[in-house]
């Protein structure tokens, strides 16, 4: 009996594949966002083509400003805004790669830009800084998939940088600003609210506008005699507290063993070994300042911060009358023009409402918020008093007339 012989299974032949070369990102995994390449490798759209020419316009409008910003610096200023200029280059160099033929005729920038570039030809002003600082705030590149994270990074680290340079500016015109945009909104508001309130009684024409006349004298005046009074107080109050020469003269002439020098040093916020190492120096028996980190000294004046300095009294005060009185004015000058009736309330409405919506803006910039809402808060809050009044006074004149 023969045995067949298992016939063995035949291979099974698998069509040929052309071997496919790996990609970047299948030969390393699932590896992170790679910043230096470029985002797209396929053709743009042309809404990519206008986005990323509006972003080149903008990034060497930016870099202008800060070039400008920093001819009217010097020092450490200066190469801070130079070195953000050239930041602002790496970005454009950017999208100038992903363009490539499509970069075309340099476009126009955007309104911010152009905006901010005329103010620091002009001015070069902290306000400039604050209007960066917001625009740095919105940058778009951290949800555009065109712009590398490092980008996006690049980006808040530049309103940090430009909100130190805005802040150094704002601590220099604080004291100012702060008598400037109070005096003026105490002003506009207070008066205009006389005057409504007056006018709504049905008093004559004459009678609202002396009102005015006399709201705007006595407002600045009250303003000016506070501002006197407030800061000669604050001169009065740090002369009181800051250290003389009395032990210089006095240290002589102590017992060596018995006195209370140590105590006057201890009551400055000295250290107790502090306070022993600068007795004994005052005592003679140090002849020399034999350990120079324990040896404060008190008596000399400091110099005073320039951003802090409380400044004149008279000048205080002369400032808050004039500031005040140019807000006061406002409400009154459609009377001074010979209007009456509603038409005047009218227009000395309008008059401060305007007023009242651009020093909210100023407020705004300044503080790196949006200027609309600061105004329309300044608006709101001004125009809700007068009408108060107004109400108020419509209530009067019914009870009394």
């Amino acid at each position: 009996m023969h045995t067949r012989k298992p016939v063995p299974p035949q291979d099974t032949v698998k069509p040929e594949t052309t071997a496919q070369p790996q990609t970047t990102a299948q030969r390393e995994g699932p590896a992170q966002r790679d910043d230096t390449a470029q985002p797209h490798r396929e053709a743009p759209s042309p809404a990519d083509i206008k986005r990323w020419r509006q972003y080149l316009a903008d990034e060497r409008a930016e870099a202008a400003v800060y070039r400008e910003l920093a001819q009217r610096r010097d020092g450490e200023e200066r190469e801070i805004l130079l070195a953000l200029a050239d930041a602002e280059g790496r970005h454009e160099a950017h999208w100038l790669r992903l363009l490539g033929e499509h970069a075309g005729m340099p476009k126009a920038a955007s309104t911010r830009s152009q905006l901010l570039g005329f103010l620091a030809r002009h001015f070069g002003s902290v306000f400039v800084l604050a209007l960066a600082q917001r625009a740095e705030s919105r940058s778009p590149y951290a949800t555009d998939p065109a712009a590398t994270r490092a980008m996006a990074a690049d980006e808040q680290i530049h309103e940090e940088v430009v909100r130190g340079l805005a802040t150094r500016g704002r601590n220099r015109l604080s004291g100012s600003f702060r008598a400037a945009v109070f005096g003026a909104n105490d002003g506009l508001v207070s008066n205009l609210s006389l005057v409504m309130g007056m006018a709504a009684t049905g008093v004559p024409t004459t009678v609202v506008l002396f009102s005015g006349i006399a709201g705007l004298l006595a407002g600045a005046l009250s303003m000016g005699a506070g501002e006197y009074v407030s800061v000669r107080s604050q001169l009065e109050l740090l002369k009181a507290t800051r250290p003389t020469q009395v032990t210089l003269s006095a240290a002589p002439s102590l017992d060596i063993e018995h006195n209370e020098l140590v105590l006057v040093y201890l009551a400055r916020g000295m250290s107790h070994e502090a306070a022993e190492h600068r007795a004994a120096e005052r005592m003679g028996v140090y002849s020399c300042d034999c350990d120079p980190s324990l040896s404060l000294h008190p008596e000399e004046e400091a110099v005073p911060d320039e951003h802090e300095a409380v400044g004149s009294a008279w000048g205080a005060a002369l400032s808050s009358f004039c500031f005040f009185a140019s807000g006061a004015i406002v409400p009154i000058l459609p009377f001074l023009f010979g209007l009456g009736g509603f038409t005047a309330l009218l227009v000395a409405g309008t008059l401060v409402g305007v007023a009242l919506l651009g020093t909210g803006a100023v407020v705004g910039l300044l503080s790196g918020t949006s200027p609309l809402t600061r105004g329309l808060r300044q608006l709101a809050i001004g125009l809700g008093a007068a009408a108060a009044t107004y109400g108020l006074g419509l209530a009067f004149g019914a009870i009394v007339g």
